[in-house]
């Protein structure tokens, strides 16, 4: 006759190991990254402990980054982890994904690459698909209104000057500034980033609506076309 191994639950730890107990008396800044996940899923399995649970899935991801791009499909094929705790992950991610958001009342201006930069590299620098951006900005180069095109190798056929200036005109742009991220990690630019870059900036000019400057985001760092003289 076997019986299941008894696995305590997290109410039943020292106190002084519970995370909850611990983000209270010692603020969040304490809990390590098994910790805060564990809190997130409240419980564990009856086979495995919260924390054995949190555990597992930070070892499903390469880096605890890649949480930022999971999906509900990859959440639930963590053995132990349902619909309901796939969702509380999901929506802590996104909730922390916007809190890095800036957040003020005033438009962001760009007077360098490096301040397109700044803007453009907390959501693209960890990105697994490249996905090419387009800023839209005022006569004072504050940005009105950013918007992703489209998602997919970049190439002169998927990234048409009509979709990238109807965008621009219809948000009354005075100018645009177009990023693209390199999975890779190097922002080095290819034959078909200059091609499309001449494009853009030749449409640019006809329709009266300048292309300041196409930035490539690499692994926490970038590359302008400006300053490389491609445009």
């Amino acid at each position: 006759m076997t019986t299941d191994l008894y696995v305590p639950k997290i109410s039943e730890l020292h106190i002084a190991d519970r995370p909850r107990e611990r983000l209270i008396h010692q603020g969040a800044e304490s809990l390590s990254n098994q910790e805060l996940i564990a809190i997130l899923l409240r419980s564990g399995t009856r086979q495995e402990s919260v924390l054995q649970l949190a555990n597992r899935v930070l070892a499903f991801f390469d880096r605890i980054q890649d949480m930022q791009h999971a999906t509900i499909e990859e959440m639930t094929s963590v053995k132990g982890i349902g619909e309901a705790k796939a969702v509380q992950l999901l929506a802590a991610v996104e909730l922390g994904k916007r809190l890095t958001r800036k957040q003020s009342t005033e438009r962001y201006v760009i007077r360098s690459p490096e301040d397109a930069a700044a803007y453009l590299m907390p959501d693209m620098s960890n990105l697994n698909q490249e996905h090419f951006v387009v800023l839209f900005l005022n006569v004072k180069n504050e940005v009105l209104h950013s918007r992703t095109i489209f998602i997919g190798s970049l190439n002169s056929s998927i990234v048409h000057p009509r979709e990238v200036f109807r965008e621009a005109v219809k948000r009354s742009a005075a100018s645009i500034i177009c990023a693209h991220n390199h999975p890779s990690g190097n922002p080095a630019p290819s034959p078909e980033d200059i091609e499309v870059t001449k494009r853009l900036a030749e449409a640019g000019r006809i329709v009266g609506i300048d292309l300041l400057d196409h930035i490539i985001i690499g692994d926490h760092k970038f590359l302008s076309l400006k300053e490389g003289d491609f445009i």
